[in-house]
């Protein structure tokens, strides 16, 4: 399989075997490697990656970081499937294709205190290509990107265009603040206006706020379900 090749800044290492990227991204941040760094595995019938940040803000305005890779994500995959093949993103990570969830986003930082600038903060891609059975009606709301009109995609150019596509999507944060990826977010998002349940309590998912928090309202009262709720080993 050809390697991958990233945009300068950017350094790209590959995993095998039983290990996991996201596992090993974190592991390597916590000892110190420079930001910009992309641990992969790809596989026949799977996608896994995980990129390494170096925030200079604090928790609650970095975590950010996860619905730009989402966007990314959508511009990345925008670009090389057919047009009609459509993508969202659900608030906690999830990534729908064509309506079925196909994957998910992770995400773990050095700290899960919102206020303290964190050492290092990780987001993780995890994409199935290819479904688990042949009788996909087993599971009707779950897909594989192989499976949804994107056989002609190719892994490699797909995580090196999802790494594009964010690097771009932190540039425009970079220079015009959280207000530009939370428009693009909105435009993607995935069950607002439905019905939900999550970190113990159930209402209508009305939107999110400035640092995107789910707002979650009930019958008395909005909810705000911050991103930190999402933080993995903290």
């Amino acid at each position: 399989m050809t390697t991958p090749s990233f945009p300068p800044l950017f350094s790209g290492l590959a995993v095998d075997g039983q290990a996991d990227p996201f596992d090993k991204a974190c592991a390597e941040a916590a000892r110190g490697c420079d930001a910009g760094l992309v641990v992969y595995k790809l596989d026949a019938d799977f996608l896994r990656a995980a990129l390494v940040f170096a925030p200079d803000v604090a928790l609650e305005d970095a975590l950010v970081m996860m619905p730009l890779c989402g966007v990314g994500f959508q511009n990345a995959l925008g670009a090389l499937a057919p047009p009609e093949v459509a993508v969202h993103l659900d608030w906690n990570g999830g990534l729908r294709i064509n309506g079925a969830s196909c994957g998910h986003l992770r995400v773990a930082a050095s700290t899960a205190e919102p206020l303290a600038q964190p050492d290092w903060l990780v987001v993780g891609l995890e994409l199935p290509l290819w479904p688990h059975s042949d009788d996909m009606g087993e599971t009707p709301d779950q897909t594989a990107l192989y499976a949804e009109g994107c056989a002609d995609v190719n892994a490699v150019d797909l995580l090196e265009s999802w790494v594009k596509h964010t690097l771009v999507g932190i540039n425009t944060w970079l220079e015009g603040g959280a207000g530009a990826v939370h428009k693009d977010w909105r435009s993607l998002a995935h069950g607002i206006g439905e019905d939900t349940r999550l970190a113990g309590h159930s209402g209508t998912f009305v939107g999110i706020d400035e640092r995107f928090g789910m707002l979650l309202r009930d019958t008395k009262q909005t909810h705000l379900i911050p991103m930190t709720h999402l933080l993995e080993g903290n």
